[in-house]
This record gives C-alpha cells, sequence and structure tokens, in this order.
C-alpha cells in the first residue's frame, strides 16, 4: 500500500475506467489463468446494466470492482456454473425484471487490502440492492484455502470450521462477516480454480427493505451515528502508544456502524511529559512537531475503518506562532483542519496561543457539520453563523480542569443546540495527569445534545456518559428531525429572528 492516500472514491464504473481496471484484475487474481475482462465484455456489461458496475479509486486510481447482474431468484438459488449465470461472458441471463442481483465478481488490488475497502464495494451492492428495492444479493463464493485441507475434510466440513472461526478463508470468511448466509455448495463452478478444487458456496443477503421504498446509494443520510470518546489522560510511552489507545476507540465505535468519532481536546498532552523539564510553553511546541504524523496516521484510521473522524485537537505552530488545531479526517481520504478561535486566558499566559481567524463549516457524506474547540462553545456568534451555513451537527472536543469549568461548557453547547436547532456532540478528558504542567486534572462527562420540542428528548440531552470515567458514547440523530423542526416547531428560532433590527456576519 502507498504510504500515504489522498482520496478514496467509490462510484459507477465507466468503459474509460477499462485499462486500470484491469490492471488491478490480473494482480487480483494472479493464480488464475486469463484474469480479467475483455474490453468488449465491460462494454457490453455497461450497455445492460451501467448503475450495477462499481469501482472504488484511490487517488483516481481503480483499485477495486464490484460487477453484478440481475436475475430470476429461482436461476440465482438454482445449482449453475459460473459460465452459465453470466451467459458464457455475453450477460445474456441479465433480467431487468429479476429480483436478485447477483454478483459475478469483486476484486481489490493486492497492494490496496488492509484498508477495508472491500467492505465499502459490499454495503455499496446493499445499498443497491435497497434502491431497486430486490430481494436479495447472491453470489458464489471462492473458497481458495480449501485446497490445503482438501485430502482431509468435505467442503461443508470446511465450510463449518471456517464458520467457526477454526480456519480463516480469505473469500469466505470475508463474505459470513458481511451478513451473508450460506445457500448450498457448488461442484464445478469456475473451471480451473484449484486452490478451491473447483468448489463454490452459494451465499445470500436479504434485504429486509424489500417492497418498502429504500434509500439512494450515496444519498443523504437521515440518521446519524454519533461515537465520542471519553479519553482517560494516562502516561505514553511514545507516540505509538497513543496511536495505539486511539485506534482502539476509533475499531470499537466503527464496529457499532459509527459515521463519526469525536476524540478531545489536547488529549495527546501525556506526550509532553518527555518535556516536563522545560517550561510550559516550549514543552507544549516541542510536542506540536507530532501533530503531522498524528493527521496523517488518523487519515489512515478513517479510511480503514470507514469512518470520519474529529481530532479533538492538538498544539500546531506556523509561522512561529502556536495555534490549537484538529483536523476532520473524511472517510474518503481528504482531509481538513480546524483551529480554535478563542483562547483562554490560562492559554494565553502559560503556552502564549494565538487564536485562528477562519469561522467555516464542513461538508461530509453525512450532512454539514460545525468544529468548536472547547472555549469557543461559549461564543454564539459563531455557531449561529455556521447554523446560517446549514450547519446540523455541531461538534465541540473540550478539556476542562474543573467541574464549573466543565458546567460552562456544557450549558453552553446546550444553549446552541436550542438556538441553532442542531445537534452538539461535545468530548472531553477525564483523570489526572502526573508529570506533565498545567495539565494535571480534567474533569468531563461527554453528551449528545438536541433541540427543546417535543420531538426531542424533554431535557434536550439525546445521551450522556458517565462523569469522569473513560468510555465511549454511541447516540444516533435523526437530521429530517431538524428539517421538521425548522418548518413546524413550536417555536422556530431561525425563522423568526429579526433581521430588520440585528444580524451577524464573518467580516
Amino acid at each position: 500500500m502507498q504510504t500515504e492516500i489522498n482520496k478514496v472514491e467509490l462510484r459507477n464504473l465507466q468503459i474509460e475506467d477499462y485499462k486500470q481496471l484491469k490492471n488491478s484484475m490480473v494482480k487480483a487474481y494472479c493464480e488464475l489463468d486469463e484474469s480479467y475482462w475483455e474490453e468488449s465484455e465491460i462494454e457490453n456489461l455497461l450497455s445492460i446494466f451501467p448503475e450495477g458496475q462499481l469501482v472504488i479509486l484511490v487517488d483516481d486510481k481503480v483499485v477495486g470492482s464490484a460487477l453484478s447482474l440481475l436475475v430470476n431468484y429461482k436461476k440465482a438459488s438454482s445449482n449453475h456454473t459460473y459460465q452459465k449465470i453470466t451467459g458464457n461472458s455475453t450477460f445474456s441471463t441479465h433480467d431487468p425484471e429479476g429480483e436478485v442481483l447477483y454478483g459475478i465478481d469483486v476484486f481489490i488490488d493486492p497492494e490496496y487490502r488492509g484498508l477495508r475497502l472491500g467492505r465499502r464495494l459490499y454495503d455499496a451492492r446493499k445499498e443497491l440492492c435497497e434502491t431497486l428495492n430486490l430481494k436479495s444479493i447472491i453470489f458464489a463464493g471462492r473458497i481458495p484455502k480449501y485446497s490445503e485441507y482438501a485430502e482431509e475434510i468435505t467442503p461443508k466440513q470446511y465450510i463449518d470450521k471456517v464458520r467457526l472461526k477454526e480456519y480463516y478463508d480469505p473469500v469466505l470468511s470475508f463474505q459470513l462477516s458481511n451478513d451473508f448466509h450460506v445457500l448450498k455448495i457448488m461442484k464445478n463452478y469456475l473451471e480451473g480454480d484449484v486452490s478451491s478444487q473447483e468448489y463454490a458456496v452459494l451465499l445470500e443477503w436479504n434485504n429486509i427493505y424489500y417492497e418498502k421504498s429504500p434509500k439512494l446509494i450515496n444519498a443523504r443520510k437521515s440518521v446519524i451515528r454519533l461515537g465520542l470518546v471519553q479519553w482517560q489522560m494516562r502516561p505514553l510511552a511514545n507516540l505509538e502508544a497513543l496511536f495505539e489507545q486511539s485506534e482502539f476507540f476509533v475499531d470499537v465505535v466503527s464496529g457499532y456502524g459509527s459515521d463519526f468519532v469525536l476524540f478531545p481536546e489536547l488529549f495527546i498532552a501525556p506526550l509532553m511529559a518527555d518535556f516536563n523539564h522545560l517550561n510550559e510553553a516550549d514543552a507544549i511546541r516541542e510536542i506540536s512537531h507530532f501533530t503531522e504524523p498524528i493527521r496523517k496516521r488518523f487519515q489512515e484510521f478513517a479510511i480503514a475503518y470507514n469512518i470520519n473522524i474529529i481530532t479533538g485537537s492538538m498544539p500546531y505552530t506556523e509561522d512561529g506562532n502556536l495555534y490549537n488545531v484538529g483536523f476532520l479526517c473524511k472517510r474518503d481520504g481528504t482531509s481538513e483542519m480546524y483551529t480554535k478561535i478563542h483562547i483562554t486566558p490560562n492559554e494565553v499566559q502559560y503556552w502564549g496561543m494565538k487564536g485562528g481567524s477562519e469561522i467555516k463549516t464542513f461538508d461530509t457524506d453525512c450532512g454539514k457539520i460545525g468544529i468548536m474547540i472547547c472555549y469557543d462553545v461559549e461564543f454564539p456568534e459563531m455557531s449561529r453563523l455556521m447554523a446560517d451555513e446549514g450547519m446540523e451537527i455541531l461538534f465541540v472536543p473540550f478539556l476542562t480542569d474543573t467541574q464549573n469549568a466543565y458546567t460552562r461548557v456544557k450549558l453552553c453547547a446546550q444553549a446552541r443546540a436550542i438556538e441553532n436547532e442542531c445537534y452538539v456532540a461535545i468530548a472531553g478528558c477525564v483523570g489526572n495527569l502526573p508529570r506533565v504542567n498545567n495539565m494535571d486534572i480534567q474533569y468531563a462527562q461527554a453528551a449528545v445534545f438536541t433541540p427543546s420540542d417535543f420531538a426531542f428528548p424533554s431535557n434536550g440531552i439525546k445521551a450522556e456518559a458517565t462523569p469522569n470515567t473513560e468510555m465511549t458514547l454511541i447516540a444516533d440523530v435523526d437530521l429530517d428531525m431538524l428539517k421538521k423542526l425548522h418548518e413546524q416547531g413550536s417555536v422556530r428560532i431561525l425563522k423568526d429572528r429579526r433581521h430588520d433590527l440585528y444580524k451577524i456576519k464573518k467580516l
């Protein structure tokens, strides 16, 4: 895999992609002879079912694909060979009225495996199945590790052992982890597939929304899942220890299907312990050298775990000035920086920090969001400007030492949710941190706040963590509820402003 990835894109296949498609396919199926589609075959496939052909690109290079047909359920679920189901690669078996999405191919360039790109292709197939209101996805999966056990056990026994995780099969294990279930075993499915002994496992994924109105592929989601990290301050041996603990939390919340994960303000402070012999200002400037490596690693996490990461904040130096910044690392491989605008007296006195000068919102695959670091949330003008740009979720990474400091952040965050008719998620650090000057104690309680109206919790709190305990908080927020609130709420704060008397604008 290349050392740094800047962009990941999932879209429909185009004939112009063929050369790169062929190169990736040859590498993916290096153990099979003539393991690629001819350009004329791809052109034919695109002519009969263009929406069913997907590719995934990394930095504008095709590195994987998922190809499919529509067939009727009886044909898809009965015994068949690969040549038969594809009409000897003519795709004459495609039936526009078919109720099954039949997967005829899926692969990832070996150089790009380990980034969970295959999972994205399968998720896109599931979305397509729902969009077209199809009964299920069916395909025959190879079992390339079976040849190692063929003399000892039957295919059925092999499948059972893979299901029980006694054996690992790179294809079947992946399919089972993606909620596919086994329909049957088929012999002589793919001629020349020696590693599978020409066996294949017919697998199915059922569309629970069948006959209902489904979502469009890559369409704006309504229900967004947020994962908040309440981070325990602890001594860290080195930067890799920070990455290990961070990846643990990313893995956990992504495992629950979260769309975002939020880390606290200055959660990397334990790294200052090695520089505690210096004064506070010099110590924090020393760890600013870690900021770019942290951004790069979190960008990799965002891709690998298919989640948008808000990295809390960390020190950053530019032109000799020290800032408090963080990064929105999107799961498409891109990242954007945000900067703390309002600097506390403590940050000025001990660290000599300066405030940023740009107030902005961020477009994501889950709507428009805003990010404000701690003290910023206590200034209502900022979030109002973001609301005017369409912000739906405001994320607030914070760091507070005492309960009264936390109360300021909490109550102001709740006010921002009400007055801007948006969701607000806050996350902070907990515990004590010896051997780091000016970072001795922390108090926090992560939470998700909502507007205050009948459709929302009566106290305006969607979810709260246990105070001062390391944990994650996972909560769903419904963006469609905000749209209804804007138009039909008991009060309509954004609409009822008196622009004839007052107005807030950026300078």
